[in-house]
């Protein structure tokens, strides 16, 4: 009997012990941290996130991490950031400081949806996709005060170590002479005023071609065809018989009659010179006194034979075709130039041609003519270059590629890449110092070399973003409209995201799950 009451008394100093134990350790768990973190590690408080290292993403600067990973956005794997306060806890948040440049507090305004800025919350939330929404400061959605600003751009405010990450470059806007290029593709065509047509004036027979195919190169007074024409040989023997009553009106008493035999003789001179009877062809006529059966057409000038239109034997009538000889010594460059080129074009501008057949060649022109309509078609003006042709370098038909020298203009000239094109407006961010870049909308002259003239928005000496300025457009958007969102002093009336757990305040952690909350 005393052996049962002393197993019964030591099992329940046993279970009062375990009891004691188990009170102990629910105490020491809510009341002693180091045990609490113990049995239930939490993440990094306030001390650990001191001493914590900092991983960004260099495409998205706001994602910011305490351990190595990938960016939940775009994928890339996260940098480290020397000597950058470490986050409240290991997800991502924003990169912007915890205080403000003079040293106070910031004050959230709200948190928005990384993905969709229009999605808001009151409180921290997180997304479809597990990723936390982004804190929005007071300070961020205050307008620029007294700055001019873009509509639908804001000033941002980068901070120096983002400017080093998202590899933000600026460069001065300088006062110096721009030169705008127009090249433009032309053809190689005949000088219209360089081409000679050989017609036939009579009635008659091809009887012989001295030049007898097209290319065939003829220099000026050098035989082209014979032909036979009962006209031409009726007309020599009058001039003949003209000649031979003017020497027989010599010895006349009477000058009327000596006159009018000259009169005839010239005459007749005269109708075989209109009927393109060389000189030479009557000056023999007029030592031998024979009667030609056929007559030589010589060529009116030298150059290249680009028609032909006859043969040997073909019947011949006033005003047809027989020959055309080109002078291709200089030639034409018809090219066609857009609108805004060609309000920069004069007549007498000096001009560079090159082709793709001698590459090495560049030769020297100048504008000849502009014509006084626009194609309808390709909305384009011909422009007529005149250059000379030196060893027949330039044949026609041939595609050239035509420079024109064009009067410099002297600005303000900035980096072409600082633009950004939105198709209505050229926007360009301004340096203005301690990691700051203000929007303004430039207007632009003549652009040339990777250069624009600037003709309003930005002064020489001036710094503008030329890398990595579409992170810029992409931020100064956002910003302005979270402030027209927010009407830049106040959070959303309204959150479109879905109720959050209240937020714990600051050194106390959620116990839900633990056997109740305090």
């Amino acid at each position: 009997m005393m052996e049962k009451t002393t197993k019964r008394a030591r099992a329940i100093t046993a279970a009062v012990a375990v009891l004691v134990i188990l009170a102990g350790g629910i105490v020491a768990f809510y009341k002693v941290p180091a045990f609490h973190a113990l049995l239930h590690p939490h993440p990094a408080g306030d001390n650990a996130a001191k001493t914590a290292e900092q991983y960004t993403c260099g495409m998205h600067p706001f994602i910011l991490s305490d351990k190595p990973g990938n960016c939940p956005i775009c994928g890339m794997t996260l940098t480290k950031v020397e000597s950058a306060p470490a986050p409240a806890a290991a997800v991502a948040v924003p990169s912007a400081p915890a205080t403000k440049p003079s040293g106070g507090e910031r004050k959230i305004l709200f948190y928005r949806n990384p993905m969709n800025p229009k999605i808001t919350s009151k409180t921290p939330a997180k997304d479809e996709m597990g990723m936390d929404f982004v804190p929005v400061y007071e300070d961020e959605t205050r307008g620029s005060e007294g700055a001019n600003l873009p509509e639908g751009y804001a000033t941002v405010q980068v901070g120096t170590e983002r400017i080093r990450l998202a590899g933000i470059q600026s460069a001065p806007a300088t006062r110096e002479t721009i030169r705008p290029p127009v090249r433009a593709a032309g053809v190689v065509v005949p000088d219209e005023k360089r081409v000679r047509r050989v017609q036939a004036k009579i009635d008659g027979w091809v009887e012989k071609l001295h030049s007898n195919f097209t290319g065939q190169l003829v220099t000026k007074g050098q035989p082209l065809l014979e032909i036979y024409s009962p006209e031409l040989v009726a007309t020599q023997r009058e001039y003949l018989l003209a000649r031979a009553g003017v020497e027989r009106m010599k010895e006349s008493p009477y000058e009327d009659a000596r006159q009018m035999s000259s009169g005839l003789a010239q005459a007749a001179r005269t109708r075989l010179k209109l009927f393109d009877v060389p000189e030479s062809f009557i000056e023999e006529l007029e030592r031998t006194g024979k009667v030609r059966r056929t007559v030589t057409l010589n060529a009116p000038v030298s150059g290249y034979v680009t028609g032909k239109e006859v043969f040997e034997g073909t019947r011949v009538s006033p005003g047809m075709d027989l020959l055309t000889v080109t002078d291709l010594s200089s030639v034409w460059i018809e090219a066609d130039l857009y609108e805004y080129e060609a309000q920069s074009v004069r007549i007498g501008q000096m001009a560079t041609l090159e082709t793709v057949a001698d590459p090495g060649a560049k030769l020297k022109g100048r504008v000849s003519f502009i014509y006084p309509t626009f194609s309808p078609e390709t909305r384009t003006l011909k422009v007529r270059f005149e250059f000379p042709n030196p060893g027949l370098r330039l044949k026609p038909q041939m595609y050239v590629s035509v420079a024109l020298d064009l009067h410099g203009v002297t600005g303000v000239v900035i980096p072409d890449s600082a633009l950004i094109e939105t198709g209505l407006r050229q926007i360009v961010f301004v340096d203005a110092g301690d990691g700051s870049f203000e929007p303004r909308e430039v207007k632009v002259g003549v652009r040339g070399d990777g250069k624009a003239q600037i003709l309003s928005g930005v002064k020489a000496g001036e710094n503008v973003a030329v890398r990595a300025n579409f992170l810029l457009d992409s931020e100064s958007k956002l910003r302005a409209a979270l402030t027209k969102m927010t009407g830049g002093s106040s959070a959303p009336s309204q959150s479109q995201s879905p109720p959050q757990p209240k937020p714990q305040p600051q050194g106390q952690v959620d116990h839900t799950g633990h056997g109740g909350g305090r």
